[in-house]
């Protein structure tokens, strides 16, 4: 009766987050991940380009995110996907990830990379990342007007393989000129458009995950 009374409190706990964060899609994949930090994953519009580091949006999201909760900013200004692949071991593997914000793919579009190319490469970060039970995000850039035939592929991919989709993340910011520093970088207000949608995606499972963690270190003191 004793284990039943402490354990309602936890399952009070969990419906209200799930609750409160919004449906959770119970598809995505490693929810449990026991890794410890948070990697942004990508190019110039994860390094903060045309803006201070502490106005990118991987700080934005640093400061939204519970305490306790490292967020890792692994951008590289002109990063294509096959660069990026290069650097996937220590940038990321050997960063003690628990959740991967991949975001890639506007300098392979520049630079006429393949689309099916720029697909593979993202499907060998998501598969390896998957395998060591890591979350996985992946954020799409496509606009109406730059890189459009980019989304629905984008999609497909992470429902294929459980990860977290974050849909046209710069919609608004890319034909909003107070909201840019150039044609294609957000300025400090578009990173901050940005830290927050990327924030309310990840929420849901974030909030899970930090329930299991809980839960599990509370079994083990007993």
């Amino acid at each position: 009766m004793k284990r039943n009374r402490a354990f309602l409190p936890v399952l009070v706990f969990t419906f209200a987050m799930v609750f409160f964060c919004g449906c959770v899609d119970i598809q995505v994949t490693n929810v449990d991940s026991g890794g410890t930090n948070i990697i942004c994953f990508g190019d110039s519009l994860t390094i903060g380009y045309g803006v201070e580091v502490k106005y990118s949006y991987p700080s934005v999201m640093g400061k939204l995110v519970p305490p306790g909760v490292p967020v890792i900013n692994a951008g590289i200004e002109g990063d294509r996907t096959q660069e990026a692949l290069k650097r996937f071991k220590t940038d990321v593997l050997e960063k003690e990830p628990f959740l991967v914000i991949i975001e890639f793919g506007a300098n392979d579009f520049f630079t006429r990379v393949p689309l099916t190319d720029t697909l593979k490469n993202l499907e060998e970060m998501i598969k390896t990342l998957q395998a060591r039970r890591v979350i996985v995000a992946l954020v799409d850039m496509g606009t109406p007007f730059v890189m459009e035939e980019y989304s629905k592929p984008y999609r497909a991919l992470a429902k294929q393989y459980g990860a977290i989709f974050i849909p046209q993340v710069l919609e608004g910011i890319i034909t909003e000129p107070s909201l840019k520093s150039d044609f294609m970088h957000p300025n400090s207000a578009g990173y901050k458009i940005i830290g927050h949608r990327i924030y309310r995606a990840i929420l849901p499972y974030l909030s899970r995950n930090l329930i299991l963690k809980r839960f599990k270190a509370s079994l083990l003191k007993k």
